[in-house]
């Protein structure tokens, strides 16, 4: 009776694992097809000089070594450029999300619902339709908005050039990316700060917590880690792969080089000039380093073991 209970068992623990592994294959097959597979092409022609039509050449370290060493253009706007963006609109961005997630679930639930579709619905919006609208905004004859509401304060006494003069194009850049950035992850935010246990609150009254700050502080954030880190790894990737509307409004490469980033200077060489080698290389160190922004978000909400 023991031997056969046994079989009967094993038989329905692989039954099971058959059944598991038929839920995950249209998952794993997805994420074979479109990400897997792209990243291994990737890294392995970012070792060759290839230009989209001939066989590609093996070249080694070459296009890595161009890249930390001779492309000036990566080293002295590129990067910058993108650094300075990603800790603004990532960083900024996040902190941004959380304070007004955070406010946002001190309203009742219709101003709550309402007030998170108009500032969920920029993330949706973002993209070639939203050109147009940033056009007209920055538009540099007089009948552009802002150059006609500055003159009009007094402010300027002739229309500005905003998307040819290199001296705004990063700001403008910036605060496009701060406008959209309120996306899934802000949502996640409002998830977990909704869902932590009303217990807490009450327990934290009795250990002498008085207002909603110290609340925030001492229960919100240490019991939502697993929503604030998804939100920290939507920030660091919204953050680095942003580059599209910034094309379409400014050129590529934009004047000056003044609003490049990382992704721009992969579509440049990639789609422009078909080094698609030396593409393939810039989209891996891209990829290196928003691995790294990801272990530190992990280290800093990432769930540690006491044991």
């Amino acid at each position: 009776m023991a031997e056969t209970k046994g079989k009967k068992n094993k038989i329905s623990k692989r039954s099971n694992n058959k059944n598991g592994y038929l839920f995950i294959a249209p998952y794993g097959l997805a994420f074979t097809v479109f990400i897997l597979v792209p990243v291994l092409l990737a890294v392995a022609l970012s070792f060759t000089n290839f230009n989209a039509i001939e066989f590609p050449s093996w070249v080694g370290f070459l296009n890595y070594i161009t890249v930390l060493t001779n492309d000036e253009v990566f080293m002295q706007h590129v990067l910058p450029n993108t650094v300075v963006y990603a800790l603004i609109v990532g960083v900024g961005g996040y902190v941004l999300s959380f304070v007004l997630a955070w406010a946002l679930c001190n309203l009742t639930r219709g101003f709550r619902t309402v007030f998170a579709l108009i500032l969920y619905s920029p993330s949706m919006t973002a993209g070639v339709a939203m050109t147009v609208v940033w056009k007209v905004i920055f538009s540099g004859d007089q009948t552009g908005l802002l150059n006609s509401w500055l003159m009009s304060l007094g402010v300027l006494n002739e229309p500005v050039i905003w998307l040819i003069n290199a001296k705004y194009l990063l700001p403008i850049v910036i605060v496009i990316g701060l406008w959209s950035s309120m996306g899934i992850g802000f949502l996640s935010l409002i998830a977990g700060i909704l869902n932590t246990d009303e217990s807490l609150y009450e327990a934290g009254a009795i250990d002498g917590i008085k207002n909603r700050f110290q609340e925030m502080i001492y229960i919100v954030i240490p019991s939502m880690k697993p929503q604030m880190l998804f939100a920290a790894v939507m920030a660091i990737v919204n953050a680095f792969q942003a580059g599209t509307i910034f094309t379409l409004l400014t050129g590529n490469p934009s004047p000056g080089y003044a609003s490049q980033l990382i992704v721009n200077h992969i579509e440049d060489y990639g789609f422009l000039r078909y080094e698609m080698g030396y593409a393939a290389a810039v989209s891996v160190v891209l990829l290196l380093i928003v691995q790294l922004f990801s272990k530190v978000a992990d280290r800093l909400f990432g769930e540690r073991d006491d044991f």
